[in-house]
C-alpha cells in the first residue's frame, strides 16, 4: 500500500491521470506552464515554417519580401488605405480625393480603423494569456527574483499589460502593498505605459521592425535603470502610508475554462477600448491635420533634425497631454512624414505616455513629493538622452 502511494506521488503533476467518480479514466490534465509553453512553441514554429518557405522560394529576398508583406499589408493594413482611396474617388471624384481635405479624411478613417482593429485583436490575445497569470500568481513569481533580475522581470511584466499609465498605477500600488521591492514596482510603472506588444506591432506597421525593436529595447532599459536608481538611492521608500500599511488577501482563484478566458479577454478588450477610443480619435485627428495642413517648413523649423533643442521641446510639449501609446502613434507618424527626427518623435511619445500631467497627479496620491520628483527627473533625463541618441544614430535605420 505504501509503494502505491509513493508511485502516485511520483507521477508528474502536470499530466496525472484523473479518475471520475465511476472509476473510469479521463484525459490527463495539463498544467498552466505546459499550456503556455505549447502555445509559444506553436507560434514560434509557425513563424519558422513561414520564414523557411520564403527562404526556399527566393532566399534572402524571399525573407525580406515576407517581412514587408507582414509589416505593410497585415500590420500596416495598406490594402485598406488603397480601398479607401478607391472608395473616395468613386464617391466624390478624383479631384476631391486628391485634395488636401480628401487626403486628410482618408488618413483619419484609415488610421482610426487600423489602430482600433489592431488594438482589439492584440488586447484580446494578450488578455487571454494574462488570464493564466492572475495578480496573486504574478506577485509570487516576481517575489522569487532579486536585484537587477527582479527589476528586469518587473519591466518585462509591463510589456504584457495593455494599459495606459492611469491603469498601471493601481497595479503598482498593489505590488507595493504586496511587499515587492521599489526597484521592481517602479520598473513596472515606467515600462507599462511605454512598452507593450500592441504598441510594438503598431510601431512596426508605421516605422518598420528595426525602429520598433529599438523602441522596446530603450523603453525596457529606461525602466530597469530608473527602477534600479530609485531602489538603490532609498527614495523608493517614500510611499504613502495607506499603501504600505494595507493588507493583501490571498484568494485561491478557481481554474478558468477556455470559455471563461475568452470572456475575460473580451471584457478586457472592450474595457480598454472604452478608455482609449477618444484618445485614438484625437490623436488621429491631430496626425491628419499635421500630415495634410501644416507646412513641412514649419515643422522642420521647430522640430527639424538639425535643431538641437527639438528633443527638449518634444519632451516638454508631451507632458501636459494625456493619451496612451495608441493615441500618440498617429501624431508620431505624421511628424515622421514631415521630416522630424526619430529621436525627437520617440521623446514626444515617451513623455506623453509616461509623464502626462493627469497621471502624475494620480501618482502623487500614492507616493510622497520627494519620490515623485525623483521619478519625474529620472524618467525625463532618460527620455531626453534617448531622443538625442536616436537622432544621432538615425542613419543606421535608413
Amino acid at each position: 500500500m505504501q509503494n502505491d502511494n509513493n508511485t502516485t506521488n511520483n507521477e508528474p503533476q502536470q499530466l496525472q491521470t484523473q479518475h471520475s467518480n465511476d472509476g473510469t479514466q479521463t484525459a490527463p490534465k495539463w498544467s498552466t506552464k505546459r499550456k503556455v509553453l505549447l502555445g509559444v512553441a506553436i507560434f514560434v514554429g509557425v513563424i519558422a515554417v513561414a520564414i523557411g518557405i520564403a527562404a526556399i522560394v527566393d532566399g534572402t529576398n524571399g525573407i525580406v519580401a515576407l517581412g514587408d508583406f507582414v509589416t505593410k499589408q497585415i500590420l500596416g493594413m495598406q490594402w485598406l488605405d488603397t480601398l479607401l482611396g478607391m472608395a473616395m474617388t468613386a464617391l466624390f471624384g478624383q479631384q476631391f480625393a486628391s485634395s488636401t481635405w480628401g487626403k486628410a479624411i482618408q488618413f483619419f478613417v484609415y488610421d482610426t480603423i487600423k489602430i482600433i482593429v489592431l488594438l482589439c485583436v492584440l488586447i484580446f490575445a494578450v488578455s487571454y494569456i494574462q488570464s493564466y497569470f492572475p495578480p496573486e500568481r504574478t506577485k509570487k513569481i516576481l517575489s522569487r527574483f532579486h536585484g537587477i533580475g527582479a527589476n528586469m522581470m518587473g519591466a518585462l511584466l509591463g510589456t504584457v499589460t495593455p494599459f495606459c499609465s492611469c491603469s498601471s498605477i493601481p497595479l503598482f500600488m498593489g505590488f507595493t502593498r504586496a511587499g515587492l521591492s521599489s526597484g521592481v514596482t517602479f520598473s513596472f510603472l515606467i515600462s507599462s505605459p511605454l512598452v507593450d506588444l500592441g504598441a510594438f506591432l503598431l510601431l512596426v506597421s508605421v516605422f518598420g521592425i528595426p525602429v520598433a525593436i529599438s523602441y522596446v529595447v530603450v523603453g525596457l532599459l529606461l525602466a530597469v535603470i530608473g527602477g534600479t536608481i530609485i531602489e538603490k538611492t532609498g527614495v523608493g521608500n517614500n510611499v504613502r502610508e495607506f499603501i504600505t500599511q494595507g493588507t493583501i488577501n490571498d484568494i485561491d482563484q478557481p481554474d478558468m475554462t477556455r470559455r471563461d478566458r475568452a470572456v475575460y479577454a473580451k471584457d478586457q478588450m472592450l474595457s480598454t477600448l472604452r478608455k482609449v477610443w477618444i484618445y485614438i480619435l484625437v490623436g488621429v485627428a491631430i496626425g491628419a491635420s499635421i500630415h495634410n495642413f501644416v507646412p513641412q517648413q514649419w515643422i522642420e523649423a521647430v522640430l527639424g533634425e538639425d535643431k538641437w533643442y527639438s528633443v527638449l521641446i518634444a519632451s516638454v510639449v508631451g507632458v501636459p497631454m494625456y493619451a496612451d501609446i495608441f493615441g500618440t502613434i498617429p501624431v508620431a507618424e505624421a511628424l515622421f512624414a514631415k521630416g522630424v527626427g526619430l529621436g525627437t518623435i520617440l521623446s514626444f511619445m515617451m513623455s506623453v505616455t509616461a509623464l502626462s500631467l493627469p497621471s502624475m497627479i494620480m501618482l502623487s496620491k500614492a507616493i510622497k513629493p520627494k519620490l515623485l520628483i525623483w521619478f519625474v527627473v529620472i524618467v525625463t533625463a532618460g527620455i531626453i538622452a534617448i531622443g538625442y541618441i536616436f537622432n544621432a544614430i538615425y542613419f543606421l535605420f535608413i
